[in-house]
Formats: structure tokens, sequence, C-alpha cells
């Protein structure tokens, strides 16, 4: 007969729980951010990368354009994660949960 371990989660009912190995339910409240509605930031990259790439290819001329309109675009998207992850960041929704853990 094998015994798989179970991972346990424990919530505030568990709060000051202690454990024959001398560990113990503790809790904390966290502030955590919700609802994201991309938060892979992926419409700022793509957003970024097409104006880069748009300015970019305004500069220069035969290979100097072509690497201006990618490197326009690389840094574009870099910034347009950037701005996305800021804007996201003071703008989302936070919820302050409660997380509880066996700690010694």
């Amino acid at each position: 007969m094998t015994f798989v371990a179970q991972a346990r989660t424990y919530g505030p009912e568990d709060e000051g729980r202690r454990f024959n190995d001398g560990t113990v339910v503790r809790c904390h409240k966290v502030e955590v951010q919700k609802n994201s509605k991309d938060p892979n930031r992926v419409t700022g990259t793509v957003a970024g990368a097409v104006v880069g790439g748009l300015l970019g290819n305004q500069i220069g001329g035969g290979n100097g354009k072509k690497l201006a309109t990618v490197g326009g675009a690389v840094a574009g998207g870099a910034t347009g994660r950037y701005v996305q992850g800021q804007h996201q960041q003071n703008s989302g929704d936070r919820v302050v949960q409660t997380v509880c853990e066996r700690t010694r």
C-alpha cells in the first residue's frame, strides 16, 4: 500500500494550530492585484512595436532603414510593455486576502 503526501492549504480557522513537528499555522493579510485583463501586457507590447517600427522606418535608407525599423520595433515594444505595466499597477483592482501558512 502506497501513501502519497498531499499539500494542505490552511485558512483563518487554522490560525494558531500547532503540529507535533513544532510548526504553527500563522496567517497574515496581503494585498494582491486582481482582474487584470491583459496580465502579459501583450496589447502594450504590440502597439509599442508597431509605433516604434513605423517611426524607425522614417530614418535612413537602404540597410540602415531596415535596421532602424527593427530597432524601433524592439524599443517601442519594450516601452509599450513598460507603460502598460505601470498603468495596470496604478489602476488595477486590489483586494486584501488572508494567507495562512505553516511555519516554525
